[in-house]
């Protein structure tokens, strides 16, 4: 069982990649230049995006789900024309998913956004990056390296920081979680004192059906190692 101090500090800072810059990801061909995709959210909702060429539909890339205040994966694929021009359309669609009514039920929205394609050089392109920044809108930014690097060109800066209110709201959902394991430990030692050969012989069926393993050094319900086994991994369980 976790305990509370580690479910907090597993939703510290968003799970990103560590590097300081990204490896070009693109590829050459007649028609253009492949690039990757990455999306970052801004926002204290989640996130999805397909970008697509708003004159050929098959090309079109993204569709990851990113949570609030995070970052995405590298998602294949967009095809760039080989040079840049101005005026050049890409096609957004985004998803996101708002809290709506007093009992907060989860409503999807879906925009289609008509963005510019920024200026990107004729070499080494970099990957296209996907932000939905914390306005609610759309950006496109061309970029080999991440949003926290000096050298980074987005005019937003800097990875995602959670609110407040969002981190609240998640240190209450896992200190549900550890509670709720807590209450689950103490309630089984209480049925292993008061009741021992019934939540023996239960758990021994139970571990029986499913991690045979964990009991093969016993010889069954009424073996006594076994009840000091069951008892020692509650307590454990409680402390951890």
């Amino acid at each position: 069982m976790m305990t509370i101090r580690r479910l907090l500090l597993s939703i510290l800072p968003i799970l990103l990649t560590a590097c300081a810059v990204l490896t070009p990801s693109m590829a050459t061909s007649s028609n253009g230049v492949s690039v990757s995709l990455h999306g970052v959210n801004y926002t204290g909702e989640s996130f999805q995006y397909v970008v697509g060429d708003p004159k050929d539909p098959s090309n079109s890339g993204g569709g990851e789900h990113i949570s609030p205040f995070s970052a995405g994966g590298t998602m294949c694929c967009y095809q760039l024309p080989k040079r840049w021009a101005p005026g050049i359309q890409v096609q957004v669609q985004a998803t996101h998913w708002t809290k709506k009514g007093p009992e907060k039920k989860l409503e999807e929205i879906t925009q289609v956004h008509m963005v510019e394609l920024p200026r990107f050089p004729d070499r080494e392109v970099g990957a296209l990056w996907v932000l939905r920044t914390k306005e609610g809108a759309i950006e496109l930014v061309f970029s080999n390296v991440q949003p926290d690097h000096p050298d980074w060109p987005g005019r937003v800066k800097g990875w995602p920081e959670p609110s407040l209110e969002y981190r609240r709201e998640r240190w209450e959902l896992y200190r549900r979680s550890a509670q709720g394991s807590v209450d689950l430990y103490k309630s089984l030692l209480s049925k292993l004192q008061s009741n021992p050969q019934q939540r023996l012989r239960e758990s021994w069926e139970h571990l029986k059906n499913r991690r045979s393993a964990e009991i093969s050094e016993f010889t069954g319900s009424e073996d006594p190692a076994f009840a000091a086994y069951l008892k020692g991994r509650y307590i454990n369980e409680l402390k951890s």
